[in-house]
Parts: structure tokens; sequence; C-alpha cells
């Protein structure tokens, strides 16, 4: 039997079950405040409000875990892939052999586009943002393809299988269009011998006369960025893709949310600050030892941005990862740039000092993950894009939870009203 949870308002008590998660999270459960006490509850942001139960993905930010259908971040980092993990996050286990093949097909034959896409694109002004074209042809994909986004439930959930294969492949395709289309550059078609990551890489550099091939280091280190986006919980955009799967919507109605979501600068625009600031610090001739300083001092207006973050009190288990792999890929692609000696300077002063131990400003995985798409070469106007694409199967999968619920209910968050009182209209000629 769950614990109980009494509440005092206006001389009543009204109890209240609670829930705990497998992992000991504590919850009380107030679905039913309102119709007992006339009260809701208000917490803006909803920083301490449990808006679902889920079985995808666990964060405990106090110590650092984050875990994929139970499985650790390192543990996947380090044996697993984008495709294993993403087939993890959105089935609930491992695949086996056949299923990983299985699935690996089943991407391998979305990947592609309807032509009649590619006119769209050629619509676009030429300079338009990246992440302006994905959310529009994303979006487009219910009118290209009906059969897999029919907002009947049991048909969306009857096609799954291959609408889920299609957002996660077809993200890709359409996000290195994108860039293409938004550079005046010729259009490239996916390779079915190639991998996920690989294919990317093809399908953004590759010239007429000219096919790129990617670095077999190249290609894992963009691989170990999206899985380690996979997937984080209830964050803004997946909270998003929810909110609207909630209406009943079709899985890529919702995801083109979650695309809108992470477009906004305080969510999939962290590791873009990061390389802005580089390049100021560059721009002013610092190495980052006196922007350390003027960070610190509080009244400089300098944040030191790729430190720190809202959900981890420690270290970001991400970024362990990452940190390590990036010190691999630049001693394989001996790069030479500036902003990666700032970084590293950044990045050692800041875990030696005091002042940003004391405050948990460790780097995160914003923070590595910038500067290695930088030494890949994507272009800062794509690196929100590259978020989407490895956050796809989270979203899936989140869309997927909610869809099958059996007594789903549309989201519908109440308000605290703030405005003016009751008053009368006021005639035109009346007015001052």
């Amino acid at each position: 039997m769950s614990k109980q949870a009494i509440l005092k308002l206006d001389d009543k008590e009204y109890t209240f079950d609670t829930i705990e998660g497998v992992e000991n999270e504590k919850a009380v459960d107030f679905r039913t405040l309102r119709s007992v006490s006339g009260y809701i509850s208000y917490d803006e942001g909803y920083g301490n409000t449990g808006s679902c139960q889920s079985e995808i993905t666990y964060i405990d930010g106090e110590v650092g875990i984050l875990r994929y259908r139970g499985i650790p971040i390192d543990q996947l980092a380090e044996k697993s892939d984008f495709i294993d993990s993403a087939y993890l996050i959105i089935y609930g286990e491992l695949p086996s052999e056949e299923q990983r093949i299985s699935f690996s097909k089943e991407l391998i034959k979305n990947t592609n586009i309807d032509t009649r896409m590619i006119r769209q694109f050629e619509s676009f002004p030429a300079g338009a943002h990246p992440m302006s074209i994905l959310t529009s042809m994303m979006g487009s994909l219910s009118s290209y393809y009906p059969e897999l986004s029919t907002n009947d439930r049991a048909l969306d959930l009857e096609n799954f299988d291959r609408s889920a294969a299609s957002a996660i492949s077809k993200v890709m395709t359409v996000a290195a269009l994108s860039h293409r289309i938004s550079h005046g550059l010729p259009v490239n078609y996916p390779k079915k011998g190639f991998g996920f990551a690989e294919n990317f890489l093809h399908l953004m550099f590759s010239n007429p006369h000219d096919e790129y091939h990617a670095p077999k280091e190249v290609a894992e280190a963009l691989d170990l960025i999206l899985l380690l986006h996979a997937d984080h919980e209830q964050n803004c955009s997946t909270s998003t893709v929810r909110m609207v799967a909630s209406s009943g919507a079709n899985l890529f109605a919702s995801i083109t949310a979650g695309i809108c979501a992470l477009w906004g600068p305080l969510h999939g625009g962290a590791n873009m600050a990061v390389i802005k600031m580089l390049e100021e610090i560059h721009a002013e001739g610092d190495d980052g030892s006196r922007f350390i300083e003027q960070a610190k001092s509080g009244t400089s207006g300098k944040r030191l941005m790729g430190f720190g973050h809202r959900v981890y009190k420690n270290f970001d288990p991400r970024a362990k990862i990452i940190g390590q792999a990036c010190e691999r890929l630049f001693a394989v692609l001996g790069v030479d740039d500036p902003c990666l000696d700032i970084a590293r300077n950044l990045e050692q002063a800041a875990l030696k000092d005091d002042y940003f131990i004391s405050r948990n400003l460790y780097p995160n995985v914003d923070f590595y993950s910038g500067i290695m798409m930088r030494a890949i070469g994507i272009p800062l106007d794509m690196f929100t894009v590259m978020f989407a694409i490895g956050r796809m199967s989270g979203w899936v999968a989140n869309w997927h939870e909610v869809a099958t619920q059996p007594k789903g209910k549309i989201n519908r968050p109440r308000q605290i009203y703030q405005g003016p009182a009751l008053r009368d209209y006021v005639p035109m000629d009346q007015r001052g």
C-alpha cells in the first residue's frame, strides 16, 4: 500500500495517494486536487511537476545518472551505437541480430523522400535557416505519406514500425537537404551501403565529382553525438511531443512540434552558444584566461557557455564520454583550430577553479558536442538540426507511449488568471 499525503486547506484536510518510481522517485498524486478542494497546484515551468509516468529514460541529476530503458549511458556509448540505442529507446529492449537487420533495412528503405518534395525544397529562398526548412518539410510528411499519418490512433499504431523508421531516416535526409538547398548546392541522395552517420555525412558533403567518404573515426564521432542526444526524459521538446500526441495527432505532426520547440535558443541552441563564445574570445585576442576572470567577476556580462546544467547538479554523464571522444577525434584529424585550443584552456581552468567547482559548473554535453561538430565540419547553423536528428528516436518513443495508453487524456494545464476582474464593455465614443 502506498504512503499517503495530507494537505490542509481552509481548515479541511485532504488525503492524496503517493506514487513511487522504480528508482525511488516520489510524487504526490494531485489528480483529484481541484475536484475535491477547488484548488490547483501552481508550478511555473513544471520543475516540480510530474507530467507522466514513463518507462523510457531515467535521470538522477543529483549524482549524474542517465539510463535508456535501464541501461547506463556509458555502457551504451562504449558497446552500442546509435541504431542499437534508437531501437532500445523505441521498443524497450536491445535488438537481436535478426531485429537489428530488420530495423536497419526498414531505415534504409525509408531514407529516400518523395521526389515531389525536392520541388518544395527548391521553393525556399537562398539563405533560409535549416531549422526553418526542417520544420516545414517534416511537417509536410503527412501530405506525402498520408497512410502513415491518419490521425486515427488505431491505424497510426498499426503502421507504427514504418512511420517510426520514416521519422528517423527521413529527418536525416531532410536535414542534409536543408543545408544543401539553403547554400545553393546540388542535391545528394542516400547510399544503401552506408551506415547512418556515414550516409548523413555523404548527403552533407559529397559533390558531383568528389564523393565524400567519411573517415571511420569521424563517422563514429557523429554516431556517438547522436546516441548521447537520443533521449533526455521530459525536456521542453519531448514534453511538447507528448502534449501534441495527447490530442490524438499523428507521429509526424507531433515530432514537428518537437522540432519547433527545439529551435528555441534556450533548448537546442546551447552548443551554438559555445562556439559563438569561443569565436568571440579568439576575436579579442584572448586564450580564455581573461574571459574566465571576467565570467567570475559577475559584473562583466560574460557567461561561460556549455558549463553547468539545469538537471545535472553534478557532472553531466554524457560530458565525460564525449570529452574523451573529443580528444581521440582531434588526435586523428590533427585539427589546428584556435577555437579548439581556447576550449581546452577553458575546460582545464574551470575544472581546477574552486569558483566553478563549488557551483557545480562542470562542462556539459553541449560544450563538447559543439567543438566536435565544428571539427567534423558541421556548419554552425546546422547544430540544432543535428540535435533534432539524434533526439528523433526519443520523440518517437514518447509519442508511442502516449498513443498506447488505454485511457489517455488530452493534456490541458490549468492557469491562475491575473488579468482584469469583470468589467463592462466601453463604447468607442466613451473611451479616453
